[in-house]
């Protein structure tokens, strides 16, 4: 981002501590806050469900694992899922480590939890959006949580089995659906590989065998 001219600044212990200074400094300064959770990102993500979902028509998945992150992802797919017909079922999925969305959607209201997630950055989300909230609510069927060990896991099999490289986020969704196989077996299930944004010394700690912690 700096090699394109970007003024990048580095805030906070968490994603949500960024995300308020963000909030702060666009206020100081009348700049534009693109917030994380929007109906036109809701819109743009929601394209690859549509991809997934008429690819799948003549076998449909049974059910679908989303990661979850600030709720663009899983309320895209929830979109999709309406647009296309399909009848999945969504099982939201978020880190063990960072798990607002999951404690919020079991209480039925907003519920801030700590984030201690060393490798599912792209779900460090400490404070729930209320908006994706309130249609998680109304469309998962389930939110269930992984560890960055089983993440990791996740990472090496993507890896290994399919050459593709995945971020902690980005492999969340097999990681469930590797921990959730004894329920799911012999039936149809869907995952997407969301991201490969991980930097090269803690993916190489994750092939190796770790966390991708140092």
């Amino acid at each position: 981002m700096r090699a394109l001219g970007v003024e990048l600044l580095e805030h906070g212990d968490d994603f949500q501590e960024a995300r308020e200074h963000a909030i702060a400094l666009a206020a100081r300064h009348g700049l534009h806050m693109v917030p994380s959770f929007h109906e036109d990102l809701v819109r743009g993500v929601a394209s690859y469900w549509l991809e997934l979902f008429e690819a799948t028509r003549h076998d449909p998945p049974e059910v679908v694992f989303v990661p979850i992150g600030q709720g663009s992802g899983v309320c895209a797919c929830a979109a999709a899922r309406a647009a296309s017909g399909s009848t999945a079922r969504i099982v939201g999925v978020v880190s063990a480590h960072a798990t607002a969305y999951r404690d919020s959607f079991r209480a039925g209201r907003i519920v801030e939890a700590p984030v201690t997630t060393f490798l599912a950055d792209g779900m460090a989300c400490r404070l729930p959006d209320a908006e994706a909230l309130e249609m998680i609510r109304r469309e998962v069927d389930d939110i269930v949580t992984v560890t960055d060990a089983e993440i990791a896991a996740a990472m090496r099999m993507l890896f290994a089995d399919t050459h593709n490289v995945a971020e902690g986020a980005g492999a969340a969704a097999l990681a469930a659906a590797w921990q959730q196989r004894a329920r799911w077996a012999g039936r149809t299930i869907a995952v997407t590989v969301s991201g490969g944004n991980v930097d090269t010394d803690v993916y190489a700690r994750v092939l190796a065998g770790g966390d991708g912690r140092p």
